[in-house]
């Protein structure tokens, strides 16, 4: 899955013409300058398709969750970039860190611009209501991973294309957070109405290109739902009023996912398809487990510290197991003080986690924002109630991604595999837990205990650790920044508070060059969420 085709791709015509053919006519040219050979229109469900893997594995699991894992000490970066990053020497500023992603981000909206736009009336897939829902989502979706990573956005004119497939604005002005998350809650607004509908047109539903739901429409409109959770909850700090908000998370997360069955799980990888975190471990070896990510384990019992790390590779190409903090071979990466070393301290055990699915958004997102909202109204019984829910899937999940870990199939007949020594935490077993560890803690600060479960639960090879980035970010702004500790010693001065944005554009847009100045802004400028004007 290393490349991934743009299927609505537009066509350049021939550019330069010798002096030979100046005096051809105007049919002539066109018939010359035209491509038989590629089609320049796709229908909406086939669009769908690419959409969602993009999203998957460019949009959710690739940079920006490497990047961030590393900022919010989910994982520490040894090597390269992610060592730079981790030291904050060049990369959180550069406009080239997050410049594929930006690319992968934008093509994106422009494909989900173009479903519902076929699918709209007037287009030429009108009627196809379910599928237009499908690209709304989608768009919700892409347009929030934009400005959440990078704020103030070209966004209104971008990615927009005229019918020959030339786009309609070269250089789309930068629209405001705020003016896109208004957006962000339209278009789920509409999806929800439309996903109600039925697809009509003689070119029929999404069925097998759905990737996530196989054309469940149900399931689309409880996504959508948790999406509208979730963004309602990134703005709680602008909300005009506050317990309405929080009222507005508890309802739309009722409406979302029931279970983690219906959770937007991306579950396409196989021995040539990777997960992205396993691709980029793969590919760079530049990642390590984190000492502060081992502590808040260790301070709470947690029995995730018995299956989530494991030894670098050794010789034999096989991986150890790391069955604790009393382990010889325990040897975790200081945060921000780490030596620039490959396969040298231990690895979280996901970074092997092959085949396991990218969450576009998780059942037990949803719980934990749930939980989040009812403890900031004061309902803590029934916040303590969802939480214990919560922890419970997002161990289940985890234990899904070690499983995933564990039976992955061999990658060129080079990778040995690792050995099991100790057993899967059970539902019972996470019960316990937090009936014996995370209750008292709840009991003492509920909305912190809260974010710290979520922190924990986070972690992993889902490409959750953005959220956990927002969180964080989010947490900073409320007065509420030391509820997740974060031991790196350079987010003294150097917390990246945003991404820069991507070198194509600062290159050639002259009002993005402008926003993006040096890049220091990223250490200084929150975004609008965050409290920042920008």
């Amino acid at each position: 899955m290393k490349t991934i085709l743009d299927i609505t791709k537009g066509f350049m015509a021939a550019s330069v013409l010798s002096v030979a053919l100046s005096g051809c006519s105007e049919d002539v040219m066109d018939r010359i300058n035209k491509d038989n050979d590629h089609t320049t229109d796709v229908q909406a469900k086939f669009i769908l398709a690419d959409v969602i893997t993009r999203t998957a594995f460019c949009n959710v699991g690739s940079d920006l969750n490497t990047y961030e894992a590393s900022y919010v000490e989910h994982e520490v970066g040894t090597h390269n970039q992610l060592y730079r990053a981790e030291h904050r020497s060049n990369e959180p500023i550069a406009s080239t860190t997050f410049n594929n992603t930006w690319g992968y981000l934008y093509t994106t909206l422009k494909n989900v611009r173009v479903i519902i736009d076929k699918c709209s009336e007037g287009g030429t897939q009108e009627g196809n209501d379910v599928t237009k829902g499908m690209g709304e989502v989608m768009a919700a979706l892409t347009a929030g991973i934009l400005t959440d990573s990078f704020g103030d956005t070209p966004y209104s004119e971008a990615s927009l294309i005229s019918e020959d497939g030339t786009p309609v604005h070269m250089q789309p002005k930068i629209d405001t957070q705020e003016s896109i998350y208004t957006d962000i809650h339209a278009l789920l607004d509409q999806a929800i109405i439309d996903l109600q509908g039925t697809d009509s047109h003689a070119s029929g539903a999404a069925r097998e290109y759905d990737l996530l739901y196989s054309g469940d429409a149900e399931k689309w409109v409880r996504f959508a739902y948790g999406l509208k959770a979730r963004y309602t909850m990134h703005t709680l700090l602008r909300a005009a009023d506050q317990r309405q908000a929080l009222e507005n998370v508890i309802a739309y997360a009722d409406q979302s996912f029931q279970s983690a069955d219906e959770q937007a799980a991306f579950a396409w990888y196989d021995a040539n398809n990777l997960n992205p975190l396993f691709d980029f471990f793969w590919s760079r070896e530049a990642l390590a487990a984190s000492q502060s990510m081992s502590e808040k384990l260790i301070e709470r019992n947690d029995p995730r510290i018995r299956r989530v790390f494991v030894e670098a590779v050794n010789d034999d190409n096989i991986i150890n197991r790391v069955e604790g903090p009393d382990s010889e071979n325990f040897f975790m990466a200081p945060n921000g003080e780490n030596e620039q070393l490959q396969t040298y301290y231990n690895t979280s055990i996901f970074v092997y986690a092959q085949t396991a699915p990218t969450l576009l958004m998780s059942y037990h997102e949803v719980l934990f924002l749930k939980a989040e909202a009812l403890a900031r109204l004061g309902r803590a019984d029934e916040a303590k109630a969802v939480l214990k829910e919560a922890v419970i899937a997002g161990i289940a999940n985890m234990e899904n991604s070690v499983s995933a870990a564990l039976t992955a199939p061999q990658v060129l007949n080079t990778y040995g595999g690792i050995v099991e020594t100790t057993e899967a935490i059970t539902p019972e077993e996470a019960a316990t837990y937090f009936d014996n560890e995370v209750a008292p803690l709840f009991d003492a600060n509920p909305v912190k205990e809260i974010m710290n479960q979520k922190y924990i639960a986070f972690f992993g090879a889902s490409g959750e650790s953005p959220e956990a980035y927002n969180d964080i970010r989010r947490l900073m702004a409320l007065g509420e920044e030391d509820f997740i500790t974060l031991k790196n010693p350079n987010n003294d001065s150097r917390f990246p508070l945003r991404c820069p944005y991507g070198n194509d554009d600062t290159t050639t847009s002259p009002e993005v060059q402008s926003a993006y100045g040096n890049g220091q802004y990223v250490y200084t400028e929150p975004v609008w969420w965050a409290g920042g004007t920008r």
